[in-house]
């Protein structure tokens, strides 16, 4: 859970309840309309043939659109406060999305960590993955976070479920997610863009936990060598144009 869940939860439920509202009232006046004027027995005929009310077509031009503009003002109004960056976050992370697993650099305390895609279990039950392999992000409780997101091949998805919250990684492009996470606990995450044969095995877990144990898990990175970052080396695409004109010699 962060800080934008509620809003994210709160949008959601409201457009769904406006919606299922206008859908009864559209149902209810189909279902009135055909019982009301259905063809009774001994009838022949067409019934009365109206055209032109022009209050009733009023109606259903003025009402779609004060629906079509509020769902809008009202998304992009919780989108501009969802997709705003901090001024001056607490804690950075670049999360580097590669087939199929994902790396985290922890840029403030300048350690990292590789994941590897998930592996099966085979002494567990079947589809079951081994859960200490795969990929943890770790985040301290109630601080600002931003989250750097690259992709090093192919368009992938970083989507963590509870945070009701998803951002594309775009090779050669990085986006940002802003959260505070408030809630201790081990949050499930996956690539949510098809991204290959293994996409299903693309999956993390995100722990938030106390500040105490995120520097006792820093500290526990430095003992294991991880120091550093992780950089985009070993990204497959090479060709992307570049922004000045090719050369004789390059033409060539």
């Amino acid at each position: 859970m962060t800080n934008q869940t509620e809003r994210i939860s709160g949008l959601w439920t409201t457009s769904w309840i406006v919606l299922m509202i206008v859908g009864l009232l559209t149902w209810g006046l189909t279902i009135w309309a055909v019982v009301v004027y259905r063809r009774r027995k001994g009838q022949t005929g067409l019934p009365v043939q109206l055209r032109y009310n022009m209050p009733i077509e009023i109606f259903y031009t003025v009402v779609p659109l004060i629906l079509v503009v509020g769902f809008f003002a009202f998304t992009a109004r919780d989108q501009a406060q969802i997709e705003a960056r901090f001024d001056e976050p607490e804690v950075k992370v670049q999360v580097i999305g590669k087939q199929w697993a994902w790396d985290f650099n922890y840029i403030n305390e300048d350690v990292y960590t590789a994941g590897i895609q998930g592996q099966p279990d085979v002494d567990g039950p079947a589809g079951s993955l081994v859960q200490s392999e795969i990929p943890t992000l770790v985040l301290p409780v109630g601080k600002k976070v931003e989250l750097a997101l690259d992709a090093r091949d192919v368009i992938h998805s970083f989507w963590v479920v509870d945070f009701l919250y998803k951002k594309d990684m775009i090779p050669g492009k990085t986006n940002y997610m802003s959260v505070i996470p408030e809630r201790i606990g081990t949050y499930s995450g996956k690539c949510a863009e098809l991204c290959g044969e293994y996409h299903s095995l693309m999956l993390f877990k995100v722990e938030v936990v106390s500040e105490a144990d995120y520097e006792s898990y820093i500290d526990s990175l430095r003992a294991a060598g991880n120091d550093g970052q992780l950089g985009l080396e070993y990204e497959r695409n090479q060709n992307q144009p570049g922004t000045t004109a090719p050369t004789e010699q390059e033409g060539n």
